[in-house]
């Protein structure tokens, strides 16, 4: 154990300090920007800089809380716990047995001798500057057992503070941004979904005055879980203010005996000085350093959903793929409708065998034929759901993950007729991974579309609420089925967005952000899912002329330019386009194929404009950008702004092209000469610091800019990792 009465942890822009009083847990003094190289002198000038009065002028408050505040700590906010034995709320008295600290990492034990329970904390910033957070409570041998009512990980942040960022949506409108004053008292926002859901919160995000892309201190939570959680905030009147998140539980879930240990989810905090673009890019940082970062160029993606629906037949699917070869997709993903009696939404799931009325031969002549045109083969599963009307709810109605007696009662609540599978249940886990275990095998397949189309309703798991150990099973299956197929890649889709978290991406290689494809709202759905995920990870396809969840039409550019801002791709049917959207599709597919390495790769800014009716979006990586500029309403003025672009090199000249390739946006009134050009050059210092003039566009019109620092020919083809 440390003998320091300091721990100051300091990596990628980021410290944390901590201070040691005795045995108690340590308190948190700063969380935030970085102190730099520090003495211990200066963290005891820090400590009695940060203090409160000295006797006899003391307050009966938790001054500085620690990494867990608790109430017997002076502490009148959400305790950083609720345990509770024989039913009855316990206090714990923790005490410190060990700190073991390094440069960046610092891991805490105390127990509580109370109740046998000792609790370890782990603290790391990790790359990128993200701190993680990890609690770990156990229960010692022979000792009585002890319910978890939460365990949620927090950290202060400034008294300044006043702004909360947050979010809600719902189904094909996920990620809309909610701006809040800071509340006073003890606050949370939960979801109770079993999975975060198309309303989820994401993220609480504190700053001084609202939070900004382009600048201004931030502070924000985010818990790694996929299921129920909760994030809270504490604005207190006689302590620092607090933010923190994890696991939703419901009373009884979580209870242990002696020799058994619970470990919450691991919890994020992200600090940044530069605003949400600096928030996002510290994510981004971390999530492409992980060993399982997708370093293969993503590719350009046809999902069939809305080219056929549930109306699969060999031979019109056959040329589906043809088609799409032809126009230079990489990745033909067959959607809902393969499998045994699946005609429609009503039954079938959890029966994962072909249908053979359908597909006689079964599906290796199509697997076989997308392969043989240079495409990989996905398919759509929905492994933890079952159908009532399904081979497997028969033979087995005891695997539901539902309160018994819930499926006799006259309101029984089913969501697109189906039901949720206990995959807590070793029968019910099997039976699905051996069945998509066979047919990922037999069939090549290199891709999942792994949709999850309800919440969870009363589930109930060997008599006790039943959310945990189902999200256990469902990262244990994805797990078992990675470890047996290495190559395979697994979407995470949640009927669209509503499962977009670091928990499920510590494990998936792409998010469906929504089941909308109408570029106007996936704007700000691709915009906002940004927050967390770098474009590579963001699923983002061309849809119809008319949006199937909107019914709004626009134009083709539009709908491209928008795809263009994450991992592209089309769900259409391609043989219904003319030979004019044919060639066009072609085009947008070989300029796809040349800026993703700059798009998967850079940092991702937001310039500024004042009016809302504007949407910018740059990425830059190395030499090079790419900016995408839409509008999703008509401006407000005749003549529009300048557009700064942010991060270039000042004193580099930049090759500048308006990139036409998937047509021309509308406009009319004022457009510059260097957009009807096509084409300009200036240094990156002008570029940043006066901008361009932009074209008065028209509502829902959008183009593309590429940008090239001078010596730089013909675009990248070939960044490590990405071509």
């Amino acid at each position: 154990m440390t003998t320091r009465r300091h721990v100051h942890l300091e990596a990628h822009g980021v410290a944390v300090v901590l201070e040691l009083d005795g045995d108690r847990l340590p308190a948190v003094l700063h969380w935030g920007r970085a102190l730099g190289p520090r003495s211990e002198a200066d963290l005891e000038a820090l400590s009695a800089a940060l203090s409160r009065q000295t006797p006899p002028g003391t307050l009966d408050a938790a001054w500085q809380v620690s990494l867990s505040p608790q109430e017997g700590d002076g502490f009148t906010g959400r305790p950083g716990m609720e345990l509770r034995r024989r039913g009855v709320l316990h206090h714990p008295r923790w005490r410190v047995a060990e700190v073991d600290a390094g440069d960046a990492e610092v891991t805490v034990v105390a127990d509580d001798a109370a109740s046998g329970l000792r609790l370890r904390i782990g603290l790391a910033i990790e790359t990128g500057g993200v701190v993680w957070v990890q609690q770990r409570l156990e229960l010692a041998e022979g000792a009585e057992p002890v319910e978890i009512g939460w365990l949620e990980a927090t950290m202060p942040v400034p008294a300044g503070v006043d702004a909360l960022l947050t979010f809600d949506g719902r189904w094909t409108r996920e990620k809309r941004p909610v701006a809040l004053g800071l509340p006073p008292g003890a606050t949370v926002r939960q979801s109770r979904r079993g999975r975060p859901g198309h309303d989820a919160p994401i993220a609480a995000i504190v700053s001084r005055g609202t939070a900004r892309w382009g600048g201004g201190e931030v502070w924000g939570v985010h818990p790694a879980w996929s299921s129920d959680v909760t994030l809270r905030t504490d604005r207190l009147t006689d302590a620092v203010p607090l933010i923190g998140a994890g696991e939703l539980l419901r009373p009884g879930e979580i209870v242990l005996a002696g020799g058994e240990h619970f470990a919450a989810a691991r919890v994020a905090f992200v600090y940044s000085a530069a605003g949400l673009d600096g928030f996002a890019g510290r994510v981004h940082t971390w999530l492409r350093a992980r060993p399982q970062h997708p370093r293969t160029p993503r590719p350009l993606v046809l999902n069939t959903w809305e080219a056929v629906y549930f109306d699969q037949r060999p031979e019109p699917l056959m040329a589906l793929a043809d088609r799409a070869a032809e126009i230079g997709v990489e990745r033909f993903v067959l959607d809902d409708g393969w499998f045994h009696r699946r005609r429609d939404d009503s039954t079938s799931l959890g029966d994962w065998v072909v249908d053979r009325t359908v597909w006689p031969d079964g599906l290796g002549p199509l697997a076989a034929h997308v392969h043989a045109r240079g495409m990989q083969f996905g398919l759509w599963f929905e492994p933890e759901m079952v159908s009532l009307d399904s081979d497997l709810a028969r033979a087995h109605p005891d695997w539901l993950l539902h309160e018994p007696g819930h499926l006799d009662h006259p309101e029984a609540l089913s969501w697109r007729q189906q039901y949720v599978l206990n995959l807590a249940h070793p029968g019910a886990f099997a039976h699905v991974r051996d069945q998509m275990d066979a047919l990922i095998g037999e069939l090549g397949i290199e891709f999942i579309k792994w949709d999850h189309n309800r919440d969870l309703v009363e589930s109930v798991h060997e008599g006790r609420p039943g959310g945990h150990a189902q999200m256990a099973a469902v990262y244990r299956l994805i797990r078992d089925l990675k470890k047996r197929h290495p190559l395979l890649e697994i979407e995470s889709c949640s009927s669209g967005g509503a499962r977009t978290d670091l928990g499920m991406l510590e494990l998936c290689d792409r998010v469906w952000a929504s089941d909308s494809n109408d570029p106007l709202e996936r704007q700000d759905i691709q915009r906002w899912t940004g927050l967390l995920l770098p474009p590579e990870l963001v699923g983002a396809h061309v849809g119809p002329t008319d949006a199937h969840s909107s019914g709004r039409r626009t134009t083709l550019s539009y709908r491209l330019a928008t795809s263009l801002m994450g991992s592209a791709g089309f769900e259409w049917d391609l043989l219904s386009c003319d030979p004019e959207e044919t060639a066009v599709l072609a085009r947008f597919a070989a300029l796809y194929k040349q800026l993703r390495p700059i798009v998967h790769t850079g940092q991702v800014h937001h310039p500024v404009l004042r009016d809302p009716a504007w949407r910018a979006t740059a990425f830059l990586s190395g030499d090079e950008a790419v900016v995408i500029v839409a509008t999703v309403a008509s401006l407000e003025d005749a003549r529009a702004e300048r557009l700064q672009i942010p991060g270039l090199d000042g004193d580099r000249r930049y090759r500048v092209r308006v990139r036409r390739e998937i047509g021309d946006a509308a406009y009319g009134w004022v457009a510059p000469e260097w957009f009807t050009a096509g084409e300009t050059v200036l240094p990156g210092a002008v570029l940043t610091g006066v901008g361009l003039q932009l074209p008065t566009l028209w509502p829902a019109q959008a183009f593309v800019l590429h940008l090239q620092a001078e010596g730089v020919r013909g675009g990248r083809s070939h960044v490590p990792g990405v071509s």
